[in-house]
């Protein structure tokens, strides 16, 4: 767009199914995901990350043709963050990360291509570490749509092992899982579950049509993916389909809160900063206006049932799983209200449940909180899964 105003701004990238945010999802406070559009030089080109099926890429389009002028920059495997040029644009510095390296700078030649790795943060302590390994998987939704996943196994596997397992869903809800470290994931790993997590409709990086499935319409084909893909995994010959939890933060609490309402094959639940009531959100959450966009652009008492049938507190009377409500208190995403009717419900229900409230932390306590906090919350998430799946 011309800063003088004399023309309108051009939409460069609208030829291409792609949106213009490079967010995978992570739990370490990292420079991942969050730059915005660069210029080269000569201003002919804009460069950009962008989330797609799992990873972080660098992209560019030219200013003078850009409907031919899209060229990928940096593809590899794994999520591109914060990137530079120096002063004559010959070399492009990218801090770089994937599933088995929580990110490293990278330096590229622009002219040759060759890229030269400048860092090797953590890895003397990586070495020392057995992971676990990853299965990348492409599976068919629950209306034949191609989805992708990831079975994570615990160090030491054993195939002819019974394994407990965790589902975990993303939260967003339009982000996207992928070739990106997760400490949580690890964690429960070496702890002895086969942690596995998907991309639902819903989210990013696999098109418009995938994202926009669930527009006004939370809780129905994304829930579908879902238990398509729990389908799947719980058929894996080392999976213990009696030992199966489910897990997931602000919409991935929302759909923990979901998943409790709508079937009990699952073993025990834990939910993070969740979404339960859209009616009492839209008056307590600072993203309401967002929300309400999505919801048809009415507020509640112009659309009441609208709301309700998309909040999982409408069918919280199913529940029967056992349910640990984790929430933090100056959480202004998710009001603390919201985990707090989930656990009152339960009680009411006389499910088993329990409600663990962090003070001063904010809606991001897995990545931005403060340390021993995150330990303690990851210690709980355990202690409850160690209690109902072991």
């Amino acid at each position: 767009m011309p800063i003088d105003g004399s023309q309108g701004a051009r939409n460069l990238t609208e030829p291409f199914d792609i949106n213009v945010n490079g967010w995978t999802i992570n739990d370490l406070p990292l420079p991942l995901s969050r730059m915005g559009p660069l210029w080269s030089l000569d201003g002919e080109r804009i460069y950009f990350p962008v989330a797609r099926q799992g990873n972080g890429v660098l992209l560019s389009i030219s200013l003078q043709s850009p409907e031919k002028g899209l060229e990928t920059v940096i593809g590899e495997k794994g999520v591109v963050g914060s990137f530079c040029f120096n002063k004559d644009n010959s070399k492009l510095a990218y801090f770089h990360a994937d599933m088995a390296d929580p990110g490293q700078i990278l330096v590229k030649d622009m002219p040759t291509g060759r890229v030269r790795q400048l860092t090797q943060v953590n890895r003397k302590l990586l070495r020392r570490r057995n992971l676990g390994q990853v299965e990348e998987v492409w599976f068919k939704g629950a209306a034949g749509n191609g989805l992708q996943g990831w079975i994570l196994k615990p160090p030491g596997f054993d195939e002819s092992r019974k394994y407990p397992s965790i589902l975990e869903v993303h939260g967003g809800p339009r982000v996207q899982y992928g070739n990106l470290f997760m400490h949580e994931f690890y964690f429960l790993a070496a702890h002895g579950y086969v942690v596995y997590f998907c991309n639902p409709r819903g989210g990013q990086g696999y098109g418009e049509a995938h994202s926009k499935a669930i527009w006004n319409n939370w809780g129905t084909v994304d829930y579908d993916d879902l238990m398509a893909w729990v389908d799947l995994v719980s058929k894996k010959p080392y999976i213990d389909p009696q030992r199966m939890g489910v897990t997931g933060g602000s919409y991935g609490g929302y759909m923990t809160n979901w998943i409790i309402g709508h079937t009990d094959r699952f073993k025990a639940a834990v939910t993070q900063r969740s979404v339960s009531n859209l009616i009492s959100m839209w008056g307590s959450s600072d993203f309401n206006w967002s929300f309400q966009r999505e919801f048809g652009d009415r507020p509640p008492w112009e659309d009441l049932e609208n709301y309700w049938r998309q909040s999982p507190l409408k069918y919280i009377g199913n529940a029967k799983t056992p349910t640990l409500v984790i929430h933090s208190e100056n959480d202004l995403r998710c009001a603390i209200e919201q985990g707090e009717q989930v656990f009152v419900a339960l009680k009411k229900l006389g499910v088993e449940t329990e409600m663990v409230r962090f003070p001063d932390e904010p809606h991001g306590l897995s990545r931005q909180g403060r340390t021993d906090r995150r330990i303690e919350r990851l210690n709980h998430i355990l202690r409850w899964f160690d209690r109902w799946l072991k």
